[in-house]
């Protein structure tokens, strides 16, 4: 992974792209590429590149030039398949300086243009600029790994990995929140692409293409999910029994976790949480890894949260070496300032906190690559909401049964609230709207509703912006056409997707947390060919009776401990609005939280948010929070720190100038013959 930036003059009176500028915006993204750093300019367009090496062979500065075209390049990310689309462009004719998949990528685009990046099997976001023919292509995965983020400003577009590189370009960019971004934090836990939280910042949508060419900009998808056709139409590509799509789907990991290994010149590592999906990826990596693969976990001190004894079950399976942080309430509390000024949007969960200090712990140990196992509760329908959603519609069909609503008692065994522990109330929570069981968002919505209970703590004013907005129905208007088309499962699928995958795990707790320590994530089940196959598979193969996963535990029984495949999932948690209280509470909780902080950010209610914090307070002696306290305390916290560290403080990249390559066309051209 690494860091890109760039500023493109979009008409003839908008000012050149400044070098000053461009040293601010790579100064910004530090974190993402301490390695090496490179600048282009011309007079239309500049291109900055902040380089994490982790394939060193030949590699190729960037930004990267065509050597028989007018073309550059900036890149972040890994193409797993590059090897594979070089030998084709070599047949066709082209022929390759480096041996990288960046050069790659600028022939694969030469040759087939945008239908390039159907072809290219990774996780990316790029820019790739021709001046002679005045055209930027920006693209992003399929799945939105690699964040990519946009901001038309004063005749110019800014572009960059992350926002604080946009707003270190020029400090005439406005600072403010978007209202219509907010809601849908507060509403999904995120805002979705292309909304940001912030007004004015755009972010390109996972499997996106993005072209300015003549003034004009032009977007359109070349992804985006696909499942089989409903079972009165098409049955889809798999047909095979469940037998045989256990076999597939283990080669298709297998293949998947050997390419992220072996296309690396740097020892990769793994994280372990001891579910299901990490141990299996730790495993098949200690396979492809050799003898040396060591393995990353978090402990808990709070027992709730711990899965210490799978953690090690697995690490002594695999006979990894094993590393293990024990992370604290005090632990989060301390960090999360910095957690924030990475993700740059405001978060409900303190879940990715001990992210950020596990990736520092791999940091230190010398890795710079880490397998992980996000994807596998998207793509092999794992998680509760998939198992709530089928319980509900099931229940739906029979409102008046009992014995269907007696079902709700298997689910989130694992919270110490369980929504489900007092029938009655279960039953008043999960059965409203339950006539609307086979309307688009059905099995989001008793999230969707949870979440939004938060909002209660808005300010007149924000009530008043987000009134004239709706994320819901913004999101499900979005939907493609043949969605309603799909099972009832692969609606969730995709809705799961599009939401909280791209937008909250793979960026919160995902990509932010790991660069922020110079740390690559690989995610084997985001691999396109596993995806393609989980996605083309029967329902039942994934989700059989209320079995989540089923087709995986298959694919582990044979090579993982029997404890850890028949487990119960227990999602990834971490303690969250009890961190922020107590004698050790750090100083800037009150300073953020203050009737003067809330007021100036404009978003909350000062009254609101001090009824909450002293509710808190009252709990630290003893008790537990709900889960709808918990999530608005934090994200209140999270969005009073945002407002300090982006908007009111107004950030500023360095302009460092230890560049590894500066190609400046600018002056060039304006040299005395």
């Amino acid at each position: 992974m690494c860091g890109i930036a760039g500023i493109l003059a979009l008409n003839a009176t908008a000012e050149p792209p400044s070098r000053e500028a461009l040293l601010r915006m790579a100064g910004a993204l530090a974190h993402r590429g301490p390695d090496e750093r490179g600048l282009y300019r011309d007079r239309r367009a500049g291109l900055a590149h902040a380089r994490l090496s982790v394939v060193d062979l030949q590699h190729g500065q960037q930004p990267l030039a065509d050597a028989d075209g007018p073309a550059w390049i900036v890149f972040n990310g890994e193409i797993f398949n590059y090897l594979e689309l070089r030998d084709r462009l070599f047949a066709l004719g082209h022929r390759f300086c480096t041996r990288s998949d960046t050069e790659v990528v600028l022939h694969a685009y030469r040759e087939w243009g945008q239908a390039a990046f159907e072809r290219m099997n990774g996780q990316w976001a790029l820019a790739i600029w021709d001046p002679t023919a005045g055209r930027l292509v920006l693209s992003r995965d399929r799945y939105g790994i690699c964040p990519l983020h946009l901001c038309e400003h004063g005749g110019r577009l800014f572009f960059a990995s992350e926002v604080k590189a946009i707003f270190a370009a020029e400090a005439a960019i406005p600072r403010a929140f978007d209202p219509a971004g907010i809601d849908q934090t507060f509403t999904m836990w995120a805002a979705v692409a292309p909304r940001n939280v912030f007004q004015g910042i755009r972010e390109l949508p996972p499997g996106h293409v993005r072209l300015y060419e003549k003034g004009v900009a032009r977007e359109y998808p070349f992804w985006q999910p696909r499942f089989p056709q409903t079972p009165d139409q098409d049955q889809g590509p798999f047909s095979g029994s469940l037998d045989e799509a256990v076999d597939e789907v283990r080669l298709a990991l297998e293949a998947a976790t050997a390419l992220r290994i072996l296309q690396a010149d740097v020892p990769v590592g793994c994280y372990l949480s001891g579910g299901l999906d990490s141990s299996l990826v730790a495993t098949l990596g200690r396979r492809f890894a050799g003898e040396r693969f060591q393995t990353f976990s978090l402990r808990f001190a709070d027992a709730e949260y711990d899965e210490t004894d799978f953690q090690r079950l697995v690490a002594a399976h695999t006979g990894s070496e094993h590393h293990e942080l024990i992370v604290s309430r005090s632990d989060i509390a301390e960090i999360f300032p910095e957690v924030i000024r990475h993700t740059e949007r405001p978060i409900l969960r303190t879940a990715p906190a001990p992210l950020f200090l596990l990736s520092r712990l791999v940091r230190e140990h010398g890795i710079k690559v880490v397998l992980t196992g996000e994807g596998a509760d998207e793509m092999f329908a794992g998680y509760d909401l998939f198992r709530e959603g089928k319980v509900r519609r099931f229940w739906g069909r029979q409102p008046a049964s009992t014995g269907r609503a007696r079902l709700l008692e298997r689910l989130y065994p694992y919270l110490s609230r369980s929504p489900v522990h007092q029938q009655a109330l279960a039953r008043q929570f999960f059965g409203r709207n339950i006539e609307a069981h086979a309307v688009a968002g059905f099995a989001h919505d008793t999230r969707w509703r949870t979440t939004s209970a938060i909002k209660r703590l808005f300010c007149p004013d924000m009530c008043a912006a987000c009134e004239r907005h709706d994320a819901v129905t913004e999101l499900l208007s979005t939907l493609p056409a043949e969605f309603k088309r799909w099972s009832f499962l692969a609606q969730d699928q995709y809705l799961e997707i599009r939401t909280l995958m791209s937008s909250y795990l793979l960026s919160s707790q995902g990509d932010r947390m790991l660069m922020a320590h110079s740390i690559e994530g690989r995610f084997p089940f985001l691999d396109d060919n596993v995806v393609a196959l989980a996605n083309a598979l029967p329902d039942a193969y994934k989700l059989r009776g209320l079995d989540e996963k089923h087709v995986l535990k298959r694919v582990a029984s044979p090579i993982l401990p029997p404890p850890v495949v028949a487990r119960k999932k227990q999602p990834y948690r971490a303690p969250n609005a009890m961190s922020f209280f107590g004698d050790a509470a750090p100083a800037y909780i009150g300073d953020a939280l203050s009737e003067t902080a809330v007021r100036a950010a404009g978003v909350f209610d000062p009254q609101s948010v001090s009824r909450l914090v002293e509710k808190c307070r009252a709990r630290t002696g003893g008790g537990d929070m709900s889960n709808s306290d918990n999530m608005a305390l934090v994200g209140v916290l999270s969005t009073q720190l945002l407002h300090q560290q982006f908007v009111a403080n107004r950030p500023a990249g360095a302009t460092r100038r230890d560049l590894s390559i500066d190609i400046d066309y600018e002056h060039r051209e304006r040299a005395p013959a």
